[in-house]
């Protein structure tokens, strides 16, 4: 009775730090994805006063929309926390997405090649921010999973561990673009 006893103790305190250190792993990857994503987003950031830049003197009537990419590039730099990210660079994506609709209509910058490289680059960019943002979320949902099932749950509430917050898109991202196909002149 006495080694019954020992063996089970020693099973529940072995499953028990499995689960403690497991959780601490989802939680270091969450982290680290977090962390991918900023990188990625300073990237982003360094380049877009190179591309307003190269399209300042071009598109000096289009101050409006330079003006508003400047500021949503600036809220996006000083956002803290999931949430707040998230906001400010679905702001500065709508910016963007207007100033690349911009440059397209003015045939010298179409044709600019350090405009086009930027583009290019800021392209790749954002392609890589939404690799990031998948294995973020990814890691998010399986570490929350982990905290919810039982009893892991149990190791999770009594270590204090918390649910991570999903990086999601904001209701502008979410729009469904107008696309019209006619042959009007």
């Amino acid at each position: 009775m006495g080694w019954a006893l020992l063996l089970l103790i020693a099973v529940a305190v072995l499953w028990a730090i499995f689960t403690y250190n497991g959780l601490v792993s989802l939680r270091n990857k969450v982290q680290n994805g977090w962390k991918q994503i900023d990188v990625q987003l300073k990237r982003r950031h360094d380049l877009i006063p190179n591309l307003v830049n190269t399209v300042r003197g071009a598109m000096e009537f289009e101050r409006g929309t330079l003006e508003r990419v400047i500021a949503a590039r600036s809220r996006a730099a000083q956002a803290q926390g999931v949430r707040e990210t998230s906001a400010a660079e679905g702001e500065l994506s709508q910016a963007l997405r207007q100033l690349f609709a911009l440059v397209e209509s003015y045939p010298t910058l179409r044709s600019n090649d350090n405009i086009l490289k930027l583009q290019e680059e800021i392209t790749t960019t954002e392609n890589q921010i939404s690799f990031a943002r998948q294995f973020y979320n990814d890691m998010v949902m399986r570490f929350n999973t982990q905290q919810e099932v039982f009893p892991a749950s149990l190791i999770a509430s009594r270590f204090g561990f918390r649910r991570a917050e999903f990086f999601s898109a904001e209701e502008a991202d979410r729009a469904v673009p107008e696309v019209d196909l006619s042959m009007r002149a």
